[in-house]
């Protein structure tokens, strides 16, 4: 008879979004979540990244035409206004309405609204969140959610697969590898 010795690793709990009331996940038209774990990289590292979005074009192909029409950027940081193109919607008005960088013991906090105005069947409104952590074992942990508001957002929900899940995980999977890159 063999026995398995089993270590045991230190219990984590992991952080959430934080999340206004307005978007809560399940109250809008279309919401979607993205995770990964990867050994080898630290928040900090997948910060660098995430937010200069001068590298974005690098790294993830569905997101086009970043300005900064109030100044600022291209580093992202609390209250900057930007306006970038993303899934053939025409360019949206985006505010960084949380901006917390990683710390020790403390993960990296990023959302944005993002809105585009108009028709009501071609208005949009987005929180778009990120929390980026550090956790036991040299691993790090990228969560990216979005909420999303309006008949553009009903649409892709009702697609399959959904486009806007797909697309978040080509963003994480190319953020991965640009901070692996560097």
């Amino acid at each position: 008879m063999s026995t398995h010795s089993v270590t045991p690793h230190p219990v984590t709990t992991q952080n959430a979004i934080n999340w206004p009331e307005k978007y809560l996940p399940g109250t809008g038209d279309n919401f979607v979540s993205n995770e990964v774990v990867v050994r080898g990289l630290t928040a900090a590292r997948i910060w660098r990244f995430l937010t200069d979005t001068a590298t974005w074009e690098s790294y993830y192909d569905n997101v086009a035409d970043i300005s900064f029409p109030q100044g600022g950027g291209p580093v992202l940081e609390d209250g900057l206004a930007f306006r970038f193109g993303t899934f053939g919607f025409p360019p949206l008005d985006a505010r960084v309405v949380e901006f917390q960088a990683p710390a020790e013991g403390v993960p990296g906090r990023l959302s944005w609204t993002a809105r585009q105005d108009g028709a009501p069947e071609e208005r949009l409104d987005v929180l778009h969140a990120w929390l980026v952590e550090d956790l036991p074992g040299g691993r790090v942990r990228i969560l990216t959610q979005e909420t999303q508001i309006g008949r553009p957002a009903a649409e892709l929900a009702r697609q399959t697969p959904n486009p806007m899940l797909n697309g978040h995980q080509a963003w994480l999977d190319g953020l991965v590898r640009a901070a692996e890159a560097a």
